[in-house]
């Protein structure tokens, strides 16, 4: 047994969490990115120059010609991305249909080929209310095929699936990480457009530790 870990690392502070987390567990870890023509794939430049600083393997595989099968969310078409909390139901738009059930089904492929018997992925109770592929009965689901679907069993990791966004923040501020390191907004601009249900909810964790959020802000 290798001590070797696929991390799926979208460069966004949960991500960036569990990609150092799993490098505390001692794993060896493989970071894996994918451009799936989200409109904030800024982030996939931070991915890449987080692992280039951590000296890790890093891949980004471009799967954006299956964009039009995944078509209807605001993060991928000409959709507006909606402005408030998760809890909204106009968020239900920054769905992206089957997302995670595709990224993670490549991530278990690519540890099969290393054989390394673990995938990291960054699923947080903050997402349940809006994402089912983030839910703990798809989780499990998943993990129980991944452990069938090839001849090398492969566990689906999912640190932080009940634990809320302020949550992984405060473990990540005790492993002493710098979340300037990392991109959540879903608009790609130069700044953070602090209205997205992505900047909300990091700006509403930041405001729970009582700490302040490195990134800028539009307003």
């Amino acid at each position: 047994m290798t001590n070797k870990a696929v991390v799926v690392y979208s460069g966004g502070m949960d991500s960036f969490t569990v990609l150092n987390k799993a490098i505390k567990d001692g794993k060896d870890v493989y970071a894996l990115s994918f451009n799936y023509g989200q409109r904030h794939s800024k982030e996939l430049i931070v991915a890449a120059k987080v692992c280039q600083d951590l000296n890790i393997p890093h891949k980004v595989v471009d799967i954006s010609a299956i964009n039009e099968l995944m078509a209807g969310s605001s993060l991928t078409d000409e959709i507006e991305i909606p402005e408030g909390h998760y809890a909204e139901e106009s968020m239900k738009s920054t769905v992206v249909p089957n997302r995670n059930m595709v990224l993670l089904s490549m991530a278990i492929a690519y540890a099969v080929s290393l054989e390394a018997p673990e995938v990291y992925y960054g699923a947080h109770s903050g997402d349940h209310h809006i994402y089912p592929d983030c839910r703990p009965a798809f989780v499990n689901a998943m993990n129980d095929v991944s452990k069938i679907a090839n001849y090398q069993s492969v566990e689906i990791v999912t640190p932080y699936l009940s634990n809320s966004k302020g949550d992984i923040l405060e473990d990540g501020l005790t492993m002493g990480l710098n979340y300037a390191n990392t991109w959540t907004c879903y608009n790609g601009r130069e700044k953070a457009c602090g209205k997205c249900g992505a900047c909300t909810e990091r700006l509403e964790a930041f405001s729970e530790q009582n700490t302040t959020d490195p990134l800028a802000y539009e307003v």
